[in-house]
């Protein structure tokens, strides 16, 4: 098994390759602003990747995109700025992107607001596991795009929903580095946070390895808003997976 630096430096060098790749892409309206949190937020990244980027876990799970007041702030998947900081440890600078929505304004670890689905996703983690490390000794979590897309009126839009001239190329890019990323933590399943990343992780895998989905936190799901963690704890045991 490749040593943990070892396998967080070729990650390192993955998202490095992953950043430039998918800042050469345009998009036209409605999408009139595109945040990259791999920029932006790179050193929170890299301190992501450093600490918690290790082979041989049981599960990766995988999101689809950055959501504004998660990973958009902190660089990290579901990055709740409460639950990075204070349980994980991560701090870091997070510069403002060049063309910063107005509604949708970068402040890093300070922050003021919740991201509903990463407050119960790392939530959980936290609640289940003794620490961090012991969380990323079974799994790991990671997006499928690491882009964030928003229209005028600062209105969220999700890759699904791109023209197919325009999400072609992105599909293609954030497939290779999902399955190079797979290929490199070596997890014993896949497993997609929602549909969507679901469906991704299959196409981009096929019969390669096992995959499996749990139910998206997100707040817009009227499933998760009757209790997403048993829901979620009962999928990832039905699938072998520590809760």
């Amino acid at each position: 098994m490749p040593s943990r630096p070892s396998v967080a430096s070729a990650a390192s060098s993955l998202v490095s390759e992953l950043r430039s790749s998918v800042d050469r892409l345009s998009f036209a309206e409605p999408v009139t602003h595109v945040y990259n949190p791999l920029d932006h937020a790179a050193a929170a990244v890299e301190q992501y990747l450093q600490r918690f980027c290790r082979s041989g876990v049981d599960a990766v799970l995988v999101g689809m995109n950055p959501g504004p007041w998660g990973m958009v702030q902190t660089g990290v998947p579901f990055g709740e700025v409460s639950l990075v900081r204070d349980w994980m440890g991560i701090e870091a600078e997070i510069e403002v992107p060049e063309n910063e929505h107005p509604k949708r304004p970068v402040k890093g670890f300070a922050s003021e607001r919740s991201e509903v689905s990463g407050r119960r996703l790392w939530g959980w983690a936290s609640e289940r596991f003794a620490n961090p490390d012991e969380f990323f000794d079974h799994y790991f979590v990671w997006n499928w795009c690491p882009l964030s897309f928003m229209e005028s009126g600062g209105r969220n839009r999700t890759p699904d929903k791109l023209p197919a001239a325009e999400r072609a190329p992105l599909e293609a890019l954030c497939d290779e580095a999902l399955a190079a990323m797979i290929e490199l933590v070596d997890p014993r399943m896949v497993c997609g946070v929602g549909a969507f990343a679901t469906s991704r992780s299959k196409k981009v895998l096929g019969d390669a390895r096992p995959v499996g989905t749990v139910l998206h936190p997100s707040p817009a799901s009227p499933i998760a808003n009757r209790g997403w963690q048993p829901q979620a704890e009962a999928q990832l045991s039905a699938l072998g997976l520590p809760t």
